[in-house]
């Protein structure tokens, strides 16, 4: 069961209580995601046709972002993502999103949410989606990915999910140069990534969080 929670930016996020967590930081959901996800991730990839790769879609709001600023920039983007336990749309419906996006963006967010799984949603000329509702272990890669996205819950609900072999499985799905962004800088998610073959840097983090990772596949 999940509970809507407003967070210090004004923006909502939500609580699960199956793992006792929140989906996005209290200290500033929208803040965190475009920190970790657009600034460090999508902006610092300077591509202007990226396949994209999200492990936990959630909320959602990680991908309308990154929608939002394909349209700035003039992007292409391929935006795949997997969830295994998806949010109904009716609690989407309540996270009160009308005040951060325009109307245009915000039907194109619940669009997002109301389209079926696994299959491709063309949510623009340039920007399709595609939401599949698996588990990490059993996804097969048929693709090459650009930046992926790594925003599971926390190493200590999921420690699964933060595994080297996880890690290796994705530094594999990235195309040479590729990224993987995360919000959890834990030494344990360091050490786990640099060992799949990553190269990490430890970067600023957002208010109220001291660092944050991107990791590079540097080949």
């Amino acid at each position: 069961m999940s509970k809507i929670v407003k967070t210090a930016d004004g923006s909502y996020t939500l609580f699960s209580s199956e793992f006792n967590e929140h989906y996005h930081s209290t200290y500033g959901a929208l803040n965190e995601s475009m920190h970790v996800y657009i600034k460090n991730g999508l902006k610092y990839c300077k591509k202007n046709t990226l396949n994209i790769f999200e492990l936990g879609f959630g909320t959602g709001l990680n991908a309308i972002l990154t929608y939002i600023e394909s349209i700035k920039s003039n992007l292409t983007i391929r935006y795949n993502a997997i969830e295994l336990y998806p949010v109904k749309p009716e609690i989407i419906s309540k996270l009160d999103y009308n005040k951060l996006f325009l109307k245009d963006e915000l039907s194109v967010f619940f669009k997002m949410h109301n389209s079926p799984w696994d299959t491709d949603i063309e949510l623009s000329k340039n920007f399709i989606l595609k939401k599949i509702e698996i588990a990490f272990e059993e996804l097969i890669f048929n693709e090459k990915y650009d930046l992926i996205y790594f925003d599971a819950f926390a190493p200590d609900t999921q420690p699964n999910l933060w595994s080297k072999e996880n890690f290796l499985k994705l530094f594999n799905s990235l195309n040479p140069n590729g990224i993987l962004t995360t919000y959890s800088s834990k030494g344990i998610v360091k050490r786990n990534l640099r060992d799949a073959g990553f190269i990490v840097s430890r970067l600023p983090g957002p208010n109220g969080k001291r660092h944050v990772i991107r990791a590079k596949k540097n080949n």
